[in-house]
């Protein structure tokens, strides 16, 4: 039976968000006949006016190695808790029923939910409401659960690993400390896999709260080793032991959303204090999110697309698709909301850190 299907992208931008939209498109109207509706700006394209445009092959073309999503994204678009302007003043309020009642005046049959934890917590209230919905699980942290990996962290932890090799050569001419701080939240996937993958000295994630004494004594012993420059790691989300993480703008001043950040900045400044180093800090920021996806990426986003639309031919919404192993499956969105996918502190990643002589701030 011909189905009319919409796909919509929401949180963070990453690489890879395109593949999955190119894959979708492609599986529903090559095999199956189907039409795509692309709904624009995440959520925000389902509350008010509705902001849609038919999504075709001709769309698509060419966009498979392009970063960013051609459908707009927000992060801020929570239809739950929704910023709306009340007597001059912005208050938050649940429109999700709005979202629901305007999706299903569209005559779509399902929504492909493309996004992060919190995109996909969306989608799963939403499904409870009655709106059809199937999940595709995006974030360069790699902090959902029920998936091995999501796409986009392969790409970030390769452009981390770049920086790496470069700040590898200035550091060793001026015998700098750099510190380098990169993006993952409340996970530490990317800064400990882009740390091992670029020969970092001390590694700093937000699952092994940091002794910045132990961080100095381990950065002294490398130069009395003869190491004469050092390369520090640190997630923005990583914190001191007696200290919490660093917060740049309250989720109270940014419509719920928290904003981390400047971790960096505080170990350059107390290493700096600590030992006779000229140091230096660096945040990557956005870049680990922009630019053409990996070959891995690509592939893993298409296959999430073609599966997503395989779930919605089956009726078999409420479920996210989920690389385990070296099969693509569909798993509850509920398993994989539920809580963080993290690193193990005293897992096999960390232990290899330890062993290669990399500092885990502890």
């Amino acid at each position: 039976m011909s189905k009319t299907i919409a796909i919509l992208t929401g949180g963070g931008d990453c690489p890879g968000l395109n593949a999955v939209i190119r894959g979708v498109v492609r599986a529903a109207i090559l095999k199956r006949g189907w039409k795509v509706i692309g709904i624009e700006d995440g959520f925000d394209g389902l509350v008010g006016e509705v902001r849609t445009h038919e999504l075709t092959l001709e769309s698509v073309r060419g966009i498979l190695p392009r970063g960013g999503t051609i459908l707009g994204t927000s992060n801020r678009g929570n239809p739950f808790s929704y910023p709306v302007k009340e007597n001059g003043e912005t208050v938050l309020k649940d429109v999700s029923q709005t979202v629901v009642d305007n999706f299903k005046t569209m005559g779509v049959d399902a929504l492909v939910v493309v996004g992060g934890d919190g995109t996909l917590k969306i989608a799963q209230g939403l499904n409870k409401k009655g709106l059809p919905a199937v999940g595709v699980p995006k974030t360069i942290d790699n902090d959902l659960k029920g998936t091995d990996v999501t796409f986009g962290y392969n790409t970030a932890v390769g452009v981390v690993t770049e920086a790496l090799d470069r700040l590898h050569t200035t550091a060793e001419s001026h015998h700098r400390v750099m510190v380098v701080e990169v993006m993952g939240r409340d996970a530490g996937w990317i800064a400990m896999e882009s740390g091992i993958a670029g020969s970092a000295d001390v590694i700093l994630i937000p699952e092994i709260p940091f002794d910045i004494d132990k961080v100095c004594e381990s950065i002294e012993a490398r130069k009395a080793r003869g190491g004469r420059f050092s390369i520090v790691v640190a997630a923005e989300g990583a914190k001191p032991k007696d200290g919490g993480k660093l917060v740049r703008v309250s989720a109270d001043d940014n419509l719920g959303v928290e904003r981390l950040g400047g971790v960096a900045a505080w170990v350059c400044q107390e290493i700096g204090k600590r030992l006779e180093n000229e140091t230096r800090s660096v945040v990557l920021g956005h870049v680990q999110r922009g630019g053409t996806p990996s070959p891995f990426d690509r592939i893993l986003s298409s296959r999430f697309g073609v599966k997503a639309v395989e779930l919605i031919e089956k009726g078999d919404f409420g479920k996210m698709v989920a690389l385990k192993g070296r099969k693509v499956e569909a798993i509850d969105i509920d398993e994989a909301v539920g809580s963080l996918n993290l690193v193990d502190p005293d897992g096999e990643l960390a232990r290899c850190a330890e062993d290669l002589g990399i500092m885990l701030g502890r």
